[in-house]
């Protein structure tokens, strides 16, 4: 990125209709509103896609500026090595980080793993999602599901213990892992755990509030527990060891591929369980998250399995199995 040659930065918004709607513990929407970044240079063009998040007070307004405001840096030789002190982690870094990426891997010829020095990404059996809903209407959405091997549920407080009765009673034979996005309490936390033990859920995302699951150090889980919420970057992964057997690692969190890699071996030194997981958006978000999936237990890449349309070139789903990246959507 140091030649003389031009570099520039186009930024947009983008939006892909949800089929239905997808529901969690903090509210429903029927769209994915994604920001894109490219970095071109010397006729080719990298790409990066981030999903900007609320729960931190993410815009796409404010993302797409955030983006944009690097232009003079890009085009000074920003490189993603220095880009990672340049930006705070986040949904912008995330999509400059993978744009960057994806460029230096079309400019040297080479598959983005292999440009980093990683495992060849493989097919991985992906979660599906089934949105939070009344027992019945799980219970519904999980029946024409039924035939996936692992299911993500995602639960919201009162009434969890019927929902994942009825979820376990519409799959019988698909391993379950529930996302409770910080719903509990302390109150109703053991009770909660219980149930899903019972429903032979695998793994439990983010019961508590982060911030406020000290109380997950105290008992004696009954299964696995993953921080979601809880959890961004390297620097947050020491404290939770006592609370916590794994952690999800999403890109928007930890501000790009680069930073989600470290993040991965790090998690893995300290002996927690890695899943990799993503928000609701198009392949161009999921492609970089395949480089992570070598080190990962559990998958969760379905966001584009959401979608009523996905971007041209977009991933290979073959049922729950999806498959690495084509050069021409990225890497």
């Amino acid at each position: 990125m140091t030649s003389s040659k031009l570099v520039t930065l186009a930024a947009r918004i983008e939006r892909f209709p949800i089929a239905g709607s997808f529901t969690i513990s903090r509210g429903a929407k029927t769209e994915a509103v994604t920001v894109v970044a490219e970095v071109s240079r010397g006729g080719l063009t990298g790409r990066g896609e981030c999903v900007p998040y609320p729960r931190y007070g993410e815009t796409p307004e404010a993302t797409l500026a955030a983006i944009q405001a690097m232009q003079e840096a890009v085009e000074g030789g920003l490189t993603r090595e220095t880009l990672q002190a340049a930006m705070p982690s986040g949904a912008a870094r995330n999509a400059l980080d993978c744009a960057l990426i994806d460029l230096e891997a079309k400019a040297a010829g080479l598959r983005a793993w292999n440009l980093l020095g990683r495992p060849a990404p493989e097919e991985r059996t992906t979660a599906y999602t089934i949105s939070l809903a009344t027992p019945e209407a799980m219970a519904a959405a999980t029946a024409k599901a039924a035939h996936r091997p692992l299911l993500k549920i995602k639960l919201g407080g009162d009434g969890d213990p019927e929902r994942i009765a009825a979820v376990r009673k519409a799959a019988p034979e698909a391993e379950l892992i529930v996302d409770a996005n910080e719903a509990w309490t302390e109150a109703d936390l053991e009770a909660n755990l219980a149930a899903c033990a019972a429903s032979g859920v695998t793994l439990v995302e983010q019961p508590l509030p982060a911030g406020r699951d000290e109380a997950l150090a105290r008992i004696k889980r009954p299964l696995a527990v993953c921080a979601d919420e809880s959890v961004h970057d390297r620097s947050s992964l020491a404290p939770l060891r006592e609370r916590y057997d794994a952690v999800n690692i999403k890109l928007d969190k930890t501000g790009g591929l680069t930073e989600a890699l470290a993040m991965a071996d790090a998690a893995r030194a300290l002996g927690f369980e890695i899943m990799i997981g993503c928000m609701v958006a198009s392949s161009l978000s999921m492609a970089p998250a395949m480089l992570v999936t070598p080190q990962a237990r559990f998958v969760d890449l379905d966001g584009p399995l959401l979608l009523a349309r996905d971007r041209d070139h977009g991933l290979r789903y073959d049922g729950s199995l999806v498959y690495p990246p084509d050069v021409s959507l990225w890497g």
